[in-house]
């Protein structure tokens, strides 16, 4: 299984978990629905700007869109696909790499964001952290472009792994 798929698998956890899709999320502005929406919107962007046909915008609650929108891109990112190459942002790569690299890491950052809107943060695995320090390497000062991240906040010394990666995100590791 491709790392867009198992982290897919875990975001559709926590947006089964969610009660409260106008919960406050960590991103400034957002509510879980909005969180939800985001991550389906981007991801079919992507893949419709490759050709991938997706159909109608999934409708009905936060939790039925993901669930649609999911079906669909499994039904469709075939081996083929994935291996399909482009030019992409930083250079040559495929559509494959840019699903686990971008979109899952997207995947995994919001899967945190939309559990912290229900005071349930999740946890990353090491596999998770990383393939998120990987990414950060590629994203070089793009990071901090307008729309990515938010700058760096402070962290205690001695922090765990997964609250540094979420300072260098802009995000607290305190659910407030």
């Amino acid at each position: 299984m491709s790392f867009f798929h198992d982290a897919a698998d875990r975001f559709s956890a926590t947006v089964s978990a969610t009660d409260d899709w106008t919960a406050t999320s960590p991103c400034e502005g957002w509510s879980a629905a909005d969180v939800v929406d985001h991550v389906v919107d981007t991801e079919r962007q992507f893949l419709e700007t490759h050709g991938v046909e997706l159909g109608a915008r999934p409708g009905g609650s936060p939790d039925e869109v993901w669930a649609a929108h999911l079906a669909a891109v499994r039904d469709l990112v075939s081996d083929d696909l994935r291996a399909r190459e482009y030019d992409g942002f930083f250079g040559r790569t495929t559509i494959g790499a840019t699903l686990d690299d971008f979109y899952g890491f997207d995947l995994v950052v919001h899967g945190w964001d939309l559990g912290s809107a229900s005071g349930r943060p999740t946890t990353f695995t090491d596999a998770d952290m990383d393939a998120m320090e990987k990414a950060f390497v590629g994203f070089g000062e793009h990071a901090y472009d307008e729309g990515v991240f938010q700058q760096p906040v402070d962290v205690p010394e001695g922090a765990d792994r997964q609250t540094q990666l979420l300072a260098r995100m802009g995000r607290s590791s305190v659910v407030e």
